[in-house]
């Protein structure tokens, strides 16, 4: 099987892919690659604790590697930072990059373009998938998860800190994709089928941040400034 690496947000969509890739046993994933927030020691994007990042990669029973970036890294130095831990992992042997995009199309582009720079291939197992199947399929696999990233812009507060589950799914604003593929919400899982153990945590306050890109047109999670949203409601979760 190929060498791969599967790039780990700790949300629901990577945990699937995983899944997917691990019943189809086309790919041999050796290492989960996520990107922490430096300055705040938390996910990015999602907000989580390094902490439980930690736990939840030792119950998948999958090595971590850690990418540390700056809270408002700009997109140059994104690149840059990229780059070299992805040529270090190509170095190590790593020949397939597997994402859990569904239907971003010029996300896609940009991570095949880099990679192909690199001489790594890149995988979506879940691409083009109809969202309302995926997320079912998720939820009746066993996964459990939990919103800890709301884009407030989008949806209210009693969004974060839920479960995700059919309830959530009812209660979802119809213009809102149940995956969150927009952007409208991430989430961080804490058991399924291929966990060892449920991570444990509490959950603890919700608090509403909101950001100033300092370029906006150079701003690594957008290539369209003017719809960067820049408000969120954030749960934060506290390891048992």
């Amino acid at each position: 099987m190929k060498k791969a690496y599967l790039n780990w947000s700790s949300g629901k969509d990577a945990a699937f892919a995983l899944y997917k890739i691990q019943q189809e046993k086309s790919y041999n994933i050796e290492k989960l690659v996520t990107t922490i927030n430096s300055e705040l020691n938390r996910i990015s994007m999602h907000g989580v604790r390094t902490e439980l990042l930690m736990l939840q990669a030792k119950q998948v029973e999958i090595p971590l590697h850690i990418i540390e970036l700056e809270g408002n890294v700009p997109m140059d130095a994104y690149n840059e930072i990229m780059g070299r831990e992805t040529n270090q992992l190509k170095s190590e042997g790593f020949s397939e990059s597997i994402f859990g995009d569904i239907f971003l199309e010029d996300l896609k582009i940009y991570r095949e373009d880099q990679l192909k720079k690199i001489g790594i291939n890149a995988v979506f197992p879940l691409w083009k998938m109809n969202t309302d199947i995926l997320i079912r399929d998720f939820i009746l696999s066993g996964f459990k998860a939990i919103t800890v990233s709301v884009n407030a812009k989008l949806l209210d507060r009693s969004f974060c800190g839920r479960i995700v589950d059919e309830q959530f799914l009812n209660d979802l604003p119809q213009n809102i994709d149940p995956c969150g593929e927009n952007g409208e919400f991430h989430t961080f899982v804490f058991d399924g089928p291929n966990f060892k153990s449920p991570v444990l945590f509490e959950k603890g306050e919700i608090v509403n941040r909101s950001y100033i890109s300092k370029n906006k047109k150079d701003d690594c999670f957008s290539d369209k400034p003017e719809t960067w949203d820049t408000s969120f409601w954030f749960c934060d979760l506290l390891p048992e």
